[in-house]
């Protein structure tokens, strides 16, 4: 493998393989990972929970041996629009901000609101005003928003994404990219990442096959997510930070519908070891050339 492929690491949403913190670890174990991203813990969102329920898993984290790369909110999400109150977001994210310093973590995954029958003008406005107050707190408490190419204002293609970005202006305020969201808002995954790129700290790999009414996932590189061309060309600009898979195979987040069944950690596995068989098959050779050397 390339040194720059040995610098990425991968992880997992760990919801994704069972509800409870434990079927969590044992997957990313069996995966031989030591990265994971946290959303929900028995089913309650991360911001929910009781501090010391946070602790505690920080401490059985920390005794598997497994990083937290990133925290999931549901701020600017599907639940919140523009007519929602700022206040729900605000006190979120300080809950957030709390709990991820517990787990030795900066990171906090947002999105940008949804339109709620706001008219284009209004609806701009609107997710530009409260994810530039979210900033200005998420600075203030020593996080970062990683904003997903998802649910909002700037997840309908890469110029609202640069647009929010530029009237944001804060540090405290990245990028998400998500490999298959495109699928789900009808733009090509390829055309946002190269848009993008610069500001990209931090992504999920995921693919499907779109069709009438939604997507069909499957694995990585089975679907049209373009998700080998991506992650090529994250290595190729210099990207050195992580890969966490968001397989959707078992559970639909946009649906409220959280709760790992019994053959999601298989399921999980199984989409890990695919990412790593795309990587060693399909990604290796593209980021060394025909020759051997890095082209």
């Amino acid at each position: 493998m390339t040194a720059e492929l040995r610098e990425i690491e991968l992880a997992g949403i760990g919801d994704e393989a069972a509800p409870e913190l434990e079927g969590q670890i044992a997957a990313h174990r069996e995966l031989g990972w030591s990265r994971i991203e946290l959303r929900t813990l028995g089913g309650t969102q991360l911001g929910d929970l009781p501090v010391d329920e946070v602790a505690a898993a920080a401490e059985a984290l920390d005794s598997a041996g497994l990083d937290v790369v990133c925290v999931s909110s549901r701020i600017g999400a599907w639940g919140r629009t523009t007519r929602t109150p700022l206040e729900l977001d605000i006190r979120e994210l300080e809950a957030l901000a709390s709990r991820a310093a517990s787990l030795r973590c900066r990171r906090v995954r947002v999105m940008s609101f949804l339109r709620d029958g706001a008219d284009d003008g209004t609806w701009r406005r609107e997710a530009h005003r409260r994810l530039r107050e979210l900033a200005r707190r998420a600075e203030q408490l020593d996080v970062v928003l990683l904003h997903e190419n998802c649910a909002g204002f700037a997840g309908r293609g890469p110029d609202e994404t640069l647009d929010l970005l530029e009237h944001v202006d804060s540090p405290a305020l990245r990028l998400l990219f998500d490999t298959g969201n495109g699928l789900t808002y009808g733009y090509d995954s390829l055309d946002f990442l190269a848009a993008t790129l610069p500001f990209v700290d931090h992504v999920h790999v995921k693919d499907g096959v779109a069709r009438a009414g939604g997507v069909d996932y499957v694995l990585p590189g089975a679907g049209d997510g373009r998700v080998v061309e991506c992650l090529a060309m994250l290595v190729d600009a210099g990207y050195r930070g992580v890969w966490t898979i968001e397989p959707h195979l078992d559970v639909a987040p946009h649906r409220g519908e959280l709760i790992a069944g019994a053959t999601a950690a298989a399921a999980f596995v199984d989409y890990g070891r695919a990412l790593e068989r795309l990587i060693a098959e399909r990604l290796v050779p593209v980021a060394a050339g025909p020759n051997g050397a890095k082209s």
